[in-house]
């Protein structure tokens, strides 16, 4: 297979592209491959900024450690029962320490600063660790059965100490060794014997059978739907409420790996499970002018301009996928507000290679982002989304070749608005709901039965009833006692949408889908919608999962003439 990396043009953009063919037995070494790992082109750069990096970590664990002297609800219950001194006065004896600390290596902060900010510039916005495994997938024959896909997204909310203590969440070294457990254990599942024929088995053979499925396209775009009984609808519903990760998952989309120890962890955990991994997503240091011109950029810009160039976290954004990338592209969002325009929001999009039929291509297409998180931000969100539109069907243009098979086109990701507020009704309306479809929406303020919301109130995140996986799977089961500790609707100002129609939460979690014309007509479905419950006390959102069954349409079969009598 023949990899390189190509840096875009543009400044806040950058992809790779591979070679055109994959083949499931090739076992090349990584050194071997034309992508490298690292996100620096050469090895000096890499253990300068290795250096860097360790000179200015003192000063980060410093003020990180100040700030996370703030406690959760459940760090101020345990200080109450066990503490001798009151926290007030330990905090403060800590604080004065650590302050003593920040202050004793701001000398070498403030040298190695400017350095690790040039850095930046030479610098791909994306690292990739790829792990060859003894097996890989199968290649396709088409037509053939129906394949399923699993898809998982999720807000992990693993942000250093200091930052996580602001949505009531402690502890990320642990909590990210909780995330990776629960991911790992799920990797490694066995196919049972009913799931084998529909992933062990890629197209191969004609079977246009098909069993009950879900979804229809046309749900959330706006068009006519049949009016289903409500009771019915809950019954035949795809969605299910589980207790771990579903099983084998093919592509994992996790939002908000900002902290580089716990995305240490992670890689760790899941890379014997994912031989490709896409992490570190995003750009550093000021991103709107070339290395040698970011010093005439602080003179010339405006304060919130220079802030708005300046992005000391990445992302957050870490993809895993088990079948082989064939070209990945990132894209910084050019707004932002508040606390968000130093994180490097934006989209992250891959291209995957599933197999090949007949020398084409079977190809699947994977965007994730997340959207800015002020509640007053409707129309950054919009402008976001528009960009979004813009740069996938650009990716596409750029990657696509003559004859390829799309099985699957997935944009998902931590949107920060719902469809039941009045607060979020620009967003609602947006056209993005007309080119993929959401499987949980009917149309704007107005989802589906069985939809959930997936953002847990912070200040209740610890109460027993929501406070393990088994425990918070019951309480969403039940109707009543899951509109206690699901956010509710809210207004344009952030208060209580009282007059808000839908009570089953805020969906701020998204798995949106859409189908493609091409040389084999394929037959795109919802199969299972998940709400998983695995990471309780681990962040503040619910993870979602998709599965899809993708199914080529058999041509019709012409029958033989009839016997002459």
């Amino acid at each position: 297979m023949s990899i390189w990396a190509q840096r875009d043009s543009g400044p806040n953009a950058s992809r790779l592209q591979a070679g055109h063919t994959w083949k499931s037995s090739s076992r090349q070494s990584k050194d071997s491959m034309g992508l490298r790992e690292s996100p620096f082109s050469s090895r000096f750069l890499r253990n300068v900024d290795a250096l860097v990096r360790r000179i200015l970590k003192a000063s980060y664990w410093s003020l990180n450690s100040l700030l996370a002297l703030k406690q959760t609800t459940a760090e101020r219950q345990e200080s109450r029962r066990q503490r001798c001194l009151p926290y007030a006065l330990w905090a403060s004896l800590k604080g004065l320490v650590l302050l003593l600390l920040l202050l004793a290596s701001l000398p070498s902060t403030l040298l190695s600063l400017p350095v690790w900010l040039l850095l930046q510039a030479a610098r791909r916005p994306f690292a990739y660790q790829h792990m060859p495994r003894q097996t890989s997938p199968e290649e396709g024959i088409l037509p053939g059965k129906a394949k399923a896909f699993r898809f998982v997204s999720s807000n992990v909310c693993l942000l250093p100490d200091g930052l996580a203590k602001y949505s009531n969440l402690g502890q990320t070294q642990e909590r990210a060794r909780q995330v990776a457990q629960g991911l790992v254990q799920a990797a490694s599942h066995t196919a049972l014997p009913q799931e084998a024929g529909s992933r062990g088995n890629f197209w191969n053979g004609l079977d246009s059978s098909k069993g009950k499925q879900y979804g229809a396209p046309e749900s959330s775009s706006g068009r006519t739907d049949v009016d289903v009984p409500l009771e019915e609808e809950k019954a035949t519903s795809p969605r299910e409420i589980v207790a771990s990760f579903p099983p084998r998952v093919d592509f994992l989309c996790l939002q908000e790996v900002f902290d580089p120890d716990a995305a240490a962890c992670l890689l760790r955990s899941l890379g014997p499970y994912y031989e490709h991994i896409v992490y570190d997503v995003g750009f550093y240091g000021f991103i709107c002018c070339s290395a040698w011109k970011w010093l005439s950029c602080l003179k010339l810009c405006t304060y919130w301009k220079r802030l708005n160039c300046l992005k000391l976290l990445n992302s957050g954004l870490f993809l895993a996928s088990r079948y082989p990338v064939l070209a990945v592209q990132y894209h910084c969002y050019p707004n932002g507000r508040r606390i968000d325009i130093l994180a490097a929001k934006g989209l992250l999009c891959i291209q995957v290679q599933l197999g090949v039929s007949q020398g084409q291509r079977i190809v699947g297409y994977m965007y994730c982002t997340h959207l800015d998180a002020n509640i007053d931000s409707e129309q950054i969100r919009c402008d976001q989304l528009n960009q979004c539109l813009h740069w996938t069907q650009q990716f596409q243009e750029t990657n696509a070749q003559h004859g390829d098979i799309v099985a699957f086109d997935v944009f998902c990701g931590d949107f920060n608005f719902d469809n039941c507020s009045s607060g979020n009704k620009m967003e609602q309306v947006h056209e993005i709901f007309s080119v993929y479809t959401d499987p949980c929406r009917t149309g704007p303020q107005r989802d589906k039965p069985w939809a959930l919301g997936t953002l847990i109130n912070t200040l209740k995140i610890y109460d027993e009833a929501v406070a393990t996986p088994e425990n918070l799977k019951r309480t969403l089961e039940d109707e009543q006692e899951r509109q206690k500790y699901l956010e509710g609707p809210i207004l344009a100002d952030g208060q209580p949408d009282l007059s808000a129609i839908c009570r089953e939460g805020r969906r701020l979690d998204y798995i949106l889908y859409r189908e493609h014309l091409g040389p084999v007509e394929l037959e795109v479905a919802v199969e299972k919608f998940s709400f998983i419950t695995r990471l309780a006390r681990c962040s503040d959102h619910l993870p979602v999962g998709l599965q899809l069954s993708v199914t080529p349409v058999a041509p019709p079969r012409v029958p033989p003439p009839s016997a002459a009598v």
